[in-house]
């Protein structure tokens, strides 16, 4: 392992780290988005969590056949792991939709995210944590907290199963990084594994309850924007962005790029809907925006040693 350890100190190795981080955070900062327009629809998160799992499973499934299981690798609980953990979150945060905004969903789920991977990651990896992760970590929280408050508006107890639910994907996302790094799956494979895995765990059970008419009442236009956003980009491209960055900067400093997802939506926000950002949610956003470079080990000036 120093041998990879050293890679990951690389400039090179940080700075393709870095923008394999910042593609799959831009995918991500649009899913949400896409999922709550799909629920104004006559969609549920039952529609597009299939349309996510079916089209992302056929599209990966002869890979998955050459390239198999890896259960030699990951062993019975690494493979539950990437499954469950790569299908979970969107079906609890596509649900914690409907009880929560979106904002909210962006702050709670990405933007814990990466505290959940550090603490599972040093706990199973053994990954080292840092003053500089400590300081970094608490600027993504501090900014994470911040965006959420700024966005809460007045307080609805149904909100809270929202909040659980979106922490809870958190949780599951966190647990399908730390089973892929430990098994040094390249994100190609993990995002096969899971997709495929929930394509078959899930949307028989979907068509059994549902049956045709749970998609035969969505227009065209609307099924097709979220199978291209949810089982291409979101499923396939971003997870092997994801699983790049996690590869070459490591668990911990890889997720660190999605509480990016909070910032990034806020701005993204500003052309697409209008929206400009409170003056709190810039602060919010500078702060993500060192804590993340900190965590995901960005080069920080060194003192200088001797005298002038």
């Amino acid at each position: 392992m120093p041998d990879l350890v050293a890679d990951r100190h690389a400039p090179g190795n940080y700075v393709r780290g870095a923008l394999y981080g910042l593609a799959a955070v831009s995918i991500w900062s649009g899913w949400i988005v896409v999922a709550r327009l799909g629920l104004q629809t006559s969609l549920t998160p039952w529609d597009i969590a299939a349309l996510r799992f079916g089209v992302a499973g056929l599209l990966l499934l002869p890979y998955v056949l050459q390239k198999g299981l890896a259960l030699r690798r990951l062993g019975f609980i690494g493979l539950a792991a990437v499954v469950l953990g790569g299908g979970a979150p969107v079906l609890l945060a596509n649900t914690g939709l409907l009880f929560a905004p979106a904002a909210h969903a962006g702050a709670l789920f990405p933007g814990v995210m990466p505290l959940a991977v550090a603490v599972l990651a040093a706990a199973f990896l053994h990954e080292a944590f840092t003053d500089a992760k400590k300081i970094g970590f608490a600027l993504i929280m501090i900014g994470v907290f911040g965006i959420g408050w700024s966005t809460a508006g007045a307080i609805d107890p149904k909100q809270t199963t929202g909040h659980a639910l979106f922490l809870a994907s958190a949780f599951a996302w966190a647990c399908y990084t730390v089973a892929m790094r430990r098994a040094r799956l390249d994100g190609l494979h993990a995002a096969g594994i899971a997709a495929v895995g929930a394509l078959i765990l899930y949307v028989p059970v979907y068509f059994l309850v549902e049956g045709a008419a749970g998609l035969g009442g969505a227009s065209l236009g609307d099924v097709a924007l979220q199978a291209f956003v949810q089982g291409v980009l979101t499923a396939i491209a971003s997870l092997v962005f994801y699983g790049r960055a996690v590869s070459l900067l490591g668990a911990s400093s890889g997720a660190a790029f999605a509480a990016l997802c909070p910032a990034m939506t806020a701005v993204m926000a500003i052309p697409v809907l209008g929206e400009w950002p409170a003056m709190l949610d810039w602060i919010a956003i500078a702060l993500i925006s060192t804590g993340v470079y900190v965590v995901s080990g960005g080069p920080l000036p060194r003192r200088a040693s001797g005298s002038a």
